[in-house]
């Protein structure tokens, strides 16, 4: 196994083991984040309705990909946790969910007109970020759009914990100009980038969003 195999590998037990508490904590959040849902709002006017969206580190609880699927969008949450896959599945049963790597999709080429990563790289190595947005560019239709959310900080690393469960899961944290970067040199034209404090019911890391178009 690779280097980022392994670390996918303790991705994935990390949030085998986490998915439970996870969405015990999470997933009625949304009705407390307003920003969070003018954006989404925002982003889900960009489709007609019953638009084909992937929601790429969709967890256990699919809520993001549930907010979107609410208005009129059709959407297919990825999650490269098993556990996650199967709580997502039980608590929104009309629903799609895929175990798979968000890395390594097993989609043809233009086949979403959209695509949500919402805190799902943060568990990569800056290095190999490129190859995933390399990912979201080949899965979108031309002109589709990218929604991105990161946690805003500097360095990366191993942390011994998620949840306050003992476990070994990668870490990554975002300048801006890292991810107008990752968009522009992944053939994504920028819509949005935004900043925005951590509510006072959040670990307290700021957060960062962008919104792009495939050229």
């Amino acid at each position: 196994m690779d280097a980022l195999g392994a670390i996918n590998a303790k991705t994935r037990q990390a949030y085998n083991m986490a998915a439970e508490k996870y969405h015990n904590l999470f997933h009625n959040e949304m009705k407390e984040k307003e920003y969070d849902r003018q954006l989404l709002d925002a982003f889900g006017k960009k489709f007609p309705p019953g638009s084909l969206i992937a929601d790429a580190g969709c967890g256990p609880s699919g809520h993001i990909s549930r907010y979107l699927f609410d208005k009129g969008l059709k959407v297919v949450g990825i999650d490269i946790s098993e556990r996650c896959v199967e709580l997502a599945a039980r608590f929104n049963p009309e629903m799609k969910f895929l175990c798979g790597d968000i890395a390594r999709m097993s989609f043809a080429d233009g086949w979403f007109q959209g695509l949500i990563s919402y805190y799902s790289i943060i568990h990569t190595p800056k290095r190999v970020i490129p190859d995933i947005f390399a990912e979201f560019f080949r899965v979108l239709k031309p002109g589709g759009f990218l929604l991105v959310a990161v946690k805003a900080g500097s360095g990366e690393g191993f942390q011994s914990e998620l949840l306050g469960i003992k476990t070994e899961v990668y870490f990554s944290w975002f300048a801006e100009y890292e991810i107008r970067g990752y968009f522009e040199n992944g053939g994504f034209r920028i819509d949005l980038l935004h900043k925005r404090n951590p509510y006072d019911f959040e670990i307290n890391d700021e957060r960062i969003f962008a919104i792009g178009r495939k050229g």
